[in-house]
């Protein structure tokens, strides 16, 4: 795979500082039961990269450290991970807002059947990737027969109380552009998957949040092998908007690789961009036990113009609705 990072102009980018810290984004693992092409942590069956028991209960005290709202659980497909349940469970105990960001063809795989289940009883929050509504974009993008366990998986949790006008289960669709584009309008968007699943599968869900592709490991490489590269990051520059700046997710997240490592988003994670707001050159889960991050600079590229180009991009959706 070709390295993008020599690629990623260092000066080009408007500075930007942090705010107080509200989420913690946990990768926990590379290991998925996809290989997706768009996937900025180019996971897959084969990674064994997982995040140690004893890193595990170093998370849960940076936890009640740290006045943070939100735990943002990530991989590859982290419900894969051993301790995944116990730190879910821990989490919740400690009113924290738990994200589980499932592909979700891991709901029907072997020793995860009752993983909606327990999702659903925990009450955690499900962003679930879904790159369209129609099954060969699915299949193209993720494999043959992604669709449709991604659509029984969905029938599934609408049947547990997700997405349903009366529960306070939450289930969001993820969006990303198949190739070298923007992605459209969110809203309009939104409004034509709610249709066409609804029509056509009985499905609900809460929101679409879409997200623009990031030029960065696996879709990078790809844009190099393609000679597209030059000119993805030309459309990004073009589509700038300053009015995105103060959203940045960035701001008031700490990403947390595997090993423990922190940076300051999951794109600087895949491309080994550590923070730069602790004395440390490499800082770490520990560091976070005492460290005071309000108004410390972030580590920027010119891939961070992927999170500012058009409405804005986020693991939350667009920054702008306007």
């Amino acid at each position: 795979m070709r390295d993008t990072l020599p690629l990623l102009n260092q000066l080009d980018f408007p500075s930007l500082r942090r705010s107080a810290l509200e989420t913690l984004q946990v990768n926990l693992t590379y290991r998925c039961n996809q290989r997706c092409l768009h996937c900025h942590v180019n996971a897959g069956p084969t990674r064994t990269e997982a995040m140690s028991d004893e890193l595990i209960e170093l998370l849960c005290d940076v936890i009640d450290a740290h006045p943070v709202s939100t735990l943002d659980l990530t991989g590859g497909a982290p419900e894969m991970h051993p301790q995944f349940r116990t730190l879910v469970t821990r989490a919740r105990a400690a009113g924290l807002k738990v994200i589980d960001r499932c592909n979700l063809t891991i709901l029907s795989e072997p020793g995860h059947e009752d993983l909606a289940q327990f999702l659903a009883d925990s009450g955690v929050a499900i962003s679930a990737s879904l790159p369209c509504y129609s099954r060969d974009n699915v299949d193209s993008q993720r494999g043959d027969g992604v669709f449709e366990r991604s659509i029984a998986g969905l029938r599934q949790l609408n049947a547990l109380g997700y997405g349903q006008p009366d529960s306070n289960l939450e289930l969001n669709l993820v969006y990303n552009p198949q190739g070298p584009g923007l992605p459209p309008p969110q809203q309009a968007l939104e409004a034509d998957y709610k249709q066409h699943l609804q029509e056509d599968f009985g499905i609900q869900f809460n929101h679409l949040h879409t997200i623009t592709n990031q030029p960065i490991a696996r879709f990078g490489s790809t844009l190099v092998s393609r000679g597209q590269f030059n000119q993805y990051m030309q459309l990004l520059r073009d589509n700038f908007s300053p009015d995105n700046l103060p959203g940045l997710m960035c701001r008031s997240t700490v990403s947390v690789d595997w090993r423990g490592y922190l940076y300051d988003c999951d794109f600087n994670q895949m491309l080994e961009l550590p923070m730069p707001v602790l004395a440390s050159d490499r800082p770490h889960l520990r560091d976070l036990l005492s460290a005071d991050l309000p108004d410390h600079p972030i580590a920027t590229r010119d891939h961070c113009f992927a999170c500012t180009a058009g409405q804005g991009s986020s693991c939350g959706g667009v920054l702008n609705t306007n």
